[in-house]
């Protein structure tokens, strides 16, 4: 079996995260599904397409943790995301679930020391 690139296996857990961070991003002020494509990539320097990201809003949208609120801007209708009581309670879940065991990962990861495998002392 072959190996998987550090970078496509990156590109899967920020996928997998993908709700969280649109719903995190949704805390800061209402945004079309455009600017929260932009702010994804920003925020994690991946590539993004609009047409993955709207399935993620209509889904968000259908499970009410966010809303559509549908604006006339010149001659186009945007339609401008925002994040509901549902959404915030939903997020502070997932907060909490994650806080201690991350803080706990880091604070093992940061300790760390490691030891030498028996086949590099064998080698030697």
């Amino acid at each position: 079996m072959s190996e998987m690139p550090e970078d496509e296996v990156v590109k899967i857990i920020l996928r997998g995260f993908s709700r969280f961070i649109i719903l995190w991003i949704l805390t800061n002020k209402k945004m079309s599904g455009y600017d929260v494509t932009k702010e994804l990539e920003n925020l994690t320097g991946e590539k993004y397409k609009t047409s993955s990201v709207y399935p993620i809003l209509y889904e968000l949208e259908e499970n009410q943790f966010i809303f559509g609120e549908e604006i006339t801007k010149g001659r186009r209708r945007i339609i401008l995301y925002g994040i509901t009581d549902k959404g915030l309670q939903i997020l502070e879940q997932i907060r909490e679930n994650l806080e201690s065991p991350i803080r706990n990962a880091i604070s093992d990861f940061l300790t760390f020391q490691p030891t030498p495998n028996e086949e590099d002392s064998d080698s030697e």
